[in-house]
């Protein structure tokens, strides 16, 4: 298939693209600037992988969310917010690491592993590997030894994968692989043999230098068409609109922070979303950057103005007060419950409700107990 852009398409996306030009690079300056920027850009996390999730038709509360990550849910977790805590982890590794990481051989490997959607999770079909003895004779009966042995089976299984990726691993050793891992599934239910994730994932990966030639966001949206045409990963399709946050990160676009595409592209109509002609997705996705980006400006606003009204309550109070810090923390999350606050602050869950009555936020669930607090 075909991903290059003629001239006739170019003009057709024309002010399309120049409207998701100025509203990303508007967007990024005021987030750089903003004394809530670091606030803006760690919510985003949380909004993208719900709305990574809406996409894909499911919902999944921001609420359930933030106490999934704080490990204070209120009931079992679906598997729809199990997935959109893995978008969250994923958004926030991308973050931590270099612009360009999350392109590369080593990134796309770490984030498209099937060991396990967990980070540093062993698998129990792979065999230990032995802990090597020290100079002073130490065995592997020592206290440690399972824990060095699953590291070191985890650093074994994800150099294999970095081979498979950079196509050092030989020909008859993939073959082996693949028979190995139709042997330990042998009725197909884990994985279809006629869909070569590998293969796909590299031929996305043959359109990245076409977007690297292009500007930014035409780049990034290329790249989002390919990888819902081609389909790289069935597990991990959520991955490509972070992709695409990446490679505006990766090219400079926008430095400030990971942009959040899936808080646009909901907002997008599926019809267009998933229009059979490419011009009409296309622009489909160039609404979507648009939309996210006013979005994240009303976002900045409206964290300016709560901080300021906060800024007045804690103005003039000692050095070492708290609400300072409180303001910060209710700034990086969609909602705080008083044991987050006493979590993050070390204080008891009775400092951390006087904390909130003096700081003044709104409390957002209407009840008596098990209350919380949010900048709406």
């Amino acid at each position: 298939m075909r991903y290059d852009i003629d001239g006739t398409m170019l003009q057709t996306l024309l002010p399309a693209l120049a409207a998701a030009e100025d509203a990303v690079a508007r967007l990024d300056e005021r987030v750089l600037r903003s004394p809530v920027g670091e606030g803006f850009a760690e919510r985003s996390h949380f909004f993208d992988a719900a709305g990574a999730l809406w996409v894909a038709g499911e919902l999944v509360h921001v609420e359930d969310l933030v106490l999934h990550d704080a490990h204070m849910d209120s009931r079992a977790p679906t598997h729809e917010l199990t997935i959109a805590h893995s978008v969250l982890r994923a958004r926030r590794r991308i973050w931590t690491g270099e612009p360009s990481w999350a392109l590369g051989v080593s990134g796309l490997a770490t984030l498209t592993a099937t060991t396990g959607e967990g980070e540093g999770v062993p698998d129990a079909k792979s065999p230990a590997v032995p802990v090597e003895t020290d100079e002073e004779g130490e065995d592997e009966s020592g206290p440690l030894a399972a824990e060095m042995a699953e590291i070191d089976a985890l650093l074994a299984r994800s150099q294999k994968l970095l081979d498979i990726h950079t196509g050092k691993t030989p020909p008859s050793e993939t073959a082996a692989l693949s028979l190995a891992r139709r042997n330990e599934d042998p009725l197909g239910l884990l994985g279809d043999d006629e869909w070569d994730e590998e293969q796909r994932l590299a031929e996305w990966r043959s359109v990245q230098p076409l977007a690297d030639s292009l500007p930014p966001v035409l780049g990034a949206i290329i790249l989002f068409e390919a990888w819902e045409r081609i389909e790289p990963l069935r597990r991990q399709h959520w991955l490509g609109g972070l992709l695409v946050a990446s490679h505006l990160r990766a090219r400079g676009k926008v430095a400030s922070h990971l942009f959040s595409f899936y808080g646009g592209l909901k907002l997008v109509r599926h019809e267009r979303r998933r229009a059979r002609d490419r011009v009409t997705r296309l622009q489909a996705f160039l609404e979507a950057m648009h939309l996210g980006a006013v979005a994240g400006l009303k976002e900045i606003d409206r964290l300016t103005l709560a901080r300021t009204q906060m800024e007045l309550r804690f103005r003039g109070r000692r050095s070492n007060s708290s609400l300072p810090e409180l303001a910060d923390f209710v700034l990086s999350r969609p909602m705080v419950s008083a044991a987050m606050i006493a979590r993050h602050l070390r204080i008891t869950p009775r400092g951390a409700l006087n904390l909130v009555n003096e700081i003044g936020i709104r409390e957002i669930t209407g009840r008596g107990r098990y209350r919380a607090w949010g900048i709406i």
